[in-house]
């Protein structure tokens, strides 16, 4: 009876770590205080596996920040500029290269394939020096089985982890980071030998960038790693797990012939076409590690579908090569049902977090065992029914509006050059117009005061006033900034999808349902069971306020479709598609709504669009299609006179660039200071782009504040790629995570920054 968990949530069922990681980083808490959180997360996860009956539990995939981090700790891969020298990485070296620290910034982080999880990018290149720093797979090994519990330590594979890398600062663009493999491996190897020598039976390497479309020279250097590893690894079961889509054919094949591996483990919910694959050729006497539980929703599985499915695969590897897995980590998903007092019973019978998925991998791996739990299957079969069944999920007028969409192409009359030109004459800005992303830092009081109306300890009347003065607060403070187009902070929100999903129908919202972001930062993603549509207005009565507070332009601000619904758990009964039109309606309405309400300026944040693009080139093209289409839905019908403003985070453009150029916005603010202005190399290259443009100027993800001079020096390079005419200044991202004393100075020197150039710009003509 073989069960496995590929990777488990550590943020603790009600975000311990995230509470302990921050007291520790504000220092009110001793690292002792920390490390104690972590052990007691720790333990209680291996116990709850270990209870539920799983055979196979991972350890090592507990951080206290990031897997790719704790690999590039392993590896001793620290960048020159956080002055380690040598030993065994501590915290203080290893929080400096997540979160940067007063005298140099942090590494950069970027999105674990097409998850909403963020990694920190390595960073590499021919004078690194690898020793092995971190001990940490093997002390949690030894922390487990000291518990009574044997586990199967988790390491990201050497391939991967180089292929997730990026050439360190002064390397050249074109360096060769496979060229670093005969430098690891001996790391792993030392690594290996202690996991061994501490009694490891079985060892599991990630290597997701199997699912990637991979060269000849890329999947050659699988075959060499793990032919070079494979004296190492005899005498230990090696699993290799590729997660997140379909193995292309090729890189299957290389898999399934790599030397001293003895188990793969598939994804079998987004890879569904490498269930042909397996039962075309398995390699005989291997263990198939079957991924058939969806570690990345929140749907309870279908457990007959997944029991017929698992029965088939016992012919092609044999009824003791099969072990019963979920399709991905788990830490993906929310941490568990229990905790959850707010969802009605309808909805929760429909739902497993990563508790109940361990429950429904032991149960299918008992089931096909011979010693099914009748009792067991038949609620869930019952649920399924339910939920195919229920009223809440299906509303006729939706369906038959998102139907209606099909004919049209949804453009503005208008092309972007004209509607600048009219909007210019209306908003009457300087050159190089500042402005911020949208959110203003949210204090303890404030989250106070939404915290006390929602638990209706105080009025209406209360709440309004309380909100009414915090947005005059923001507003005078951007004045007296001197900030061309200003934001209203965003205090009534809790967070920028949350928000509109409470006020949309469709939409579920749990309790403790929280997700690891990146950090410490967790984000709690509505489930989306139902029909979409908007009710009522949503934000018309605040951004009407504020702009009444100010001559200055007042940005309406709302979260785009495709961003609502990348950040959230979509229903997996209809094609994602057709749930981003239904709310590409829904904000439709809302943006028709401010306009009237005499909002000129409308912000629909894309934060998310790049993140949705599927893992597979030869995807690529649908996805952007109706995503682009769904955004266009959003504002197609607005005056010329009425500026689009989107916004859009953390992502590698350059690919994509045309898509964003189709999107048809009237300005893009883009994240950019982090990655190196990796996106302005796009520009470089003779790109055309025509509407507005802000590349961030400064990073905001970390408590750094810039000087003038440096962000002058930002603008400036800029402007080497950007016209004058269409440049903006403005944060990378929204101001929320920041503190009053790191945001007023950082946006004092930005427009300080903004006005020097003005200055300049003007003696030269």
């Amino acid at each position: 009876m073989a069960s496995h968990i590929v990777g488990y949530p550590r943020m603790g069922p009600k975000r311990e770590l995230k509470f302990a990681l921050e007291s520790f980083w504000d220092g009110k808490s001793s690292a002792e205080d920390l490390e104690k959180v972590a052990t007691d997360l720790r333990s209680s996860i291996w116990k709850q596996m270990s209870e539920a009956g799983i055979k196979y539990i991972p350890s090592n995939t507990f951080s206290y920040y990031d897997q790719v981090l704790d690999t590039t700790a392993m590896l001793g891969a620290v960048p020159e500029r956080y002055s380690w020298t040598g030993g065994e990485i501590g915290l203080s070296t290893y929080f400096s290269m997540a979160r940067g620290n007063a005298t140099v910034p942090a590494m950069e982080m970027t999105k674990w394939f097409d998850t909403n999880y963020h990694f920190i990018v390595p960073e590499l290149g021919p004078s690194t020096k690898f020793s092995y720093a971190s001990h940490k797979a093997v002390s949690e090994y030894k922390e487990a089985k000291a518990l009574g519990i044997d586990t199967v330590p988790v390491l990201i594979g050497p391939v991967s982890y180089l292929l997730l890398s990026k050439p360190a600062k002064g390397v050249e663009k074109s360096f060769s980071l496979l060229s670093l493999l005969g430098s690891i491996l001996p790391i792993y190897k030392e690594v290996v030998a202690e996991l061994k020598a501490a009694g490891a039976s079985w060892i599991q390497f990630d290597e997701p960038t199997l699912v990637k479309d991979l060269d000849a020279h890329e999947l050659a250097a699988f075959s060499s790693a793990y032919a070079e590893l494979e004296s190492a690894l005899s005498g230990l079961n090696v699993l290799i797990e590729a997660y997140f889509a379909d193995i292309p054919a090729e890189s299957y094949k290389i898999l399934t012939s790599l030397s001293g591996v003895t188990a793969y483990g598939f994804d079998l919910i987004r890879g569904a076409k490498t269930l042909d694959l397996i039962r075309s050729s398995f390699p005989s006497g291997k263990y198939l590690f079957a991924g058939v539980v969806d570690g990345r929703n929140i749907w309870a599985d279908d457990l007959a579908a997944s029991l017929s499915t698992l029965q088939s695969l016992e012919a092609v590897a044999g009824k003791d090569k099969l072990v019963v897995s979920t399709s991905c980590s788990l830490m993906h998903t929310a941490v568990d049902l229990v905790n959850e007092t707010k969802l009605d019973d309808e909805i929760k019978s429909w739902l497993a977090f990563a508790a109940q998925k361990v429950v429904e991998v032991n149960a299918l791996a008992k089931a096909l065992a011979g010693q099914k739990d009748e009792a067991y299957f038949a609620a869930n079969a019952a649920a399924l029914a339910s939920r195919k069944s229920s009223p809440r999920v299906t509303n006729e007028e939706v369906q038959k509006a998102a139907a209606a969409l099909k004919g049209s192409d949804h453009r503005r009359a208008t092309n972007v050059s004209a509607r600048l030109d009219a909007q210019q004459k209306k908003l009457n800005l300087p050159v190089l117009p500042t402005t911020t992303i949208g959110s203003f830092p949210q204090t303890v009081e404030l989250r106070r005061v939404r915290r006390e109306y929602k638990a209706k300890k105080i009025s209406e009347e209360e709440y309004v006033s309380a909100i009414k003065e915090e947005i005059s607060k923001v507003v005078k403070i951007q004045e007296e900034l001197d900030i061309d187009v200003l934001v209203h902070g965003e205090p009534e929100r809790n967070d920028m999808v949350e928000y509109f999903g409470e006020q949309l129908s469709g939409f579920a919202f749990t309790a403790n349902g929280w997700v690891q972001s990146y950090g410490s930062r967790c984000v709690k993603p509505p489930i989306i069971y139902g029909d979409v549509s908007r009710p009522n207005p949503m934000t018309v009565f605040w951004s009407k306020m504020a702009q009444s507070m100010t001559s200055r332009p007042m940005k309406g601000m709302l979260t785009g479709p495709v961003t609502i619904l990348n950040w959230s758990f979509v229903r997996n009964d209809q094609p994602r598609f057709e749930t981003c039109y239904q709310i590409a309606l829904a904000i439709k309405k809302e943006v028709e709504d401010l306009e009237a309400a005499g909002i000129q300026v409308i912000q629909i944040d894309e934060a998310a669009l790049r993140e949705g693009l599927p893992l597979r080139k030869s995807e690529h093209a649908f996805y952007l299609d109706w995503a682009v289409h769904s955004f266009r839905i959003t504002n197609c019908g607005v005056q010329d006179t009425t500026q689009i403003h989107t916004h859009m985070c953390y992502s590698n453009f350059n690919d994509i660039i045309h898509s964003i150029i189709d999107m048809d916005a009237d300005v893009i603010t883009i994240e950019n200071s982090r990655s190196d202005e990796k996106l302005l190399s796009v520009f470089r290259e003779g790109v055309k782009y025509g509407a507005g443009i802000g590349p961030g100027v400064y990073d905001i993800h970390s408590p750094r504040i810039p000087s003038t001079e440096e962000i002058a020096d930002r603008i400036n390079k800029m402007l080497a790629v950007l016209d004058t005419n269409i440049l903006w200044v403005n944060p990378d991202c929204g101001l929320k995570t920041r503190k009053y004393t790191e945001v007023k100075p950082a946006l004092t020197n930005m427009v300080s920054a903004t006005k020097l150039i003005r200055t300049q710009l003007a003696s030269a003509k």
